[in-house]
């Protein structure tokens, strides 16, 4: 395999001339002259029989076949560091980096660190909050906290909680809508969240309400569509019991029933054929306890939403 492989003293130059589009900045970056960083490159380009950079005036370029083959060199740094920080006895085994859905993150994860780390003083915690798909192994992260319905490539997946459909509103704004106790929803605005567009339709099936009726606000986050409902800007479709606190304090309130439950939920996501380190492992095992402990300190006023008063309809 080794006869095969390119320089790889080349290959972090190349990494850093390609982000850089420049050789003299890759050079200043890792403490080498801008002549050493051209003669690798030059190399790795002999080595390969390929044109890695178009020269340009005083700057480079990647070429087609050097945009390809640097993403390709950055997962196989990226995996190198990260087999580096994971070696057993180093002091990075105690570092612990985390992908998590943003709502999540602020609403449930953020609140309880602070617990963690009184527990674990000597385990470092990185949190990156994202939407995007990690893929294991390749991905730096040790776990990942998605919504969905727990099944991802090359994944093993523990149910942190699942969650319910209820729209919610401020209480000042469902009142601009309702007459006589009745909801007229071809004057609602509808706020949704882009990635969970298709809730709206679900809860509107579940009710037999008209497919298009009123308007719509759009945000990127259910953390925000929240905000937007308090600040009365319309009806959001709160999903519980992420949506507790602003039901509990008044902020917002329930406008209409059913409370429909659903599949989806919270995943504690890792690789499935990744040896858990101990730093790991105590994160998986304090977070697993903190879901259900929450999932029961939530059950009553769930189970209270769901025989609760809530307005008529005008679908």
């Amino acid at each position: 395999m080794s006869r095969h492989l390119p320089p790889l003293t080349s290959l972090r130059q190349f990494e850093a001339a390609a982000r850089y589009e420049s050789f003299s900045k890759a050079a200043k970056e890792l403490g080498q002259t801008a002549s050493a960083v051209s003669h690798a490159i030059d190399a790795l380009e002999k080595h390969l029989g390929i044109v890695l950079f178009k020269r340009e005036g005083r700057g480079v370029a990647l070429t087609a076949a050097g945009q390809t083959f640097v993403a390709y060199v950055r997962d196989g740094l990226t995996m190198i560091a990260s087999g580096a920080e994971r070696l057993p006895g180093r002091p990075t085994d105690r570092h612990v980096v985390l992908s998590v859905v943003p709502t999540f993150a602020q609403r449930f994860l953020v609140p309880r660190i602070p617990g963690f780390r009184k527990q674990h003083p000597g385990i470092r915690l990185s949190i990156d909050t994202s939407h995007r798909l990690i893929t294991f192994p390749h991905d730096t992260a040790d776990l990942s906290i998605r919504f969905g319905r727990g099944v991802w490539p090359s994944a093993k997946s523990e149910l942190l909680f699942r969650e319910s459909l209820i729209p919610v509103a401020s209480p000042s704004y469902l009142a601009t809508i309702t007459k006589a106790g009745v909801i007229n929803w071809s004057l609602a605005t509808f706020i949704c969240v882009s990635l969970l567009e298709h809730d709206w339709g679900t809860w509107r099936r579940a009710v037999g309400m008209e497919a298009h009726v009123g308007d719509e606000l759009h945000f990127d986050t259910a953390h925000l569509a929240y905000d937007a409902a308090v600040a009365g800007m319309g009806i959001a479709l709160g999903r519980l019991p992420m949506v507790l606190p602003e039901l509990e304090s008044g902020a917002l309130v329930s406008a209409m029933q059913p409370v429909l439950d659903i599949e989806s939920g919270y995943w504690l996501v890792g690789a499935e054929d990744r040896e858990t380190r101990p730093s790991v492992e105590a994160f998986r095992r304090w977070l697993l306890q903190e879901a259900e402990s929450y999932c029961a300190m939530v059950e009553h006023p769930i189970a209270q939403l769901r025989v609760g008063g809530h307005h008529e309809a005008r679908l």
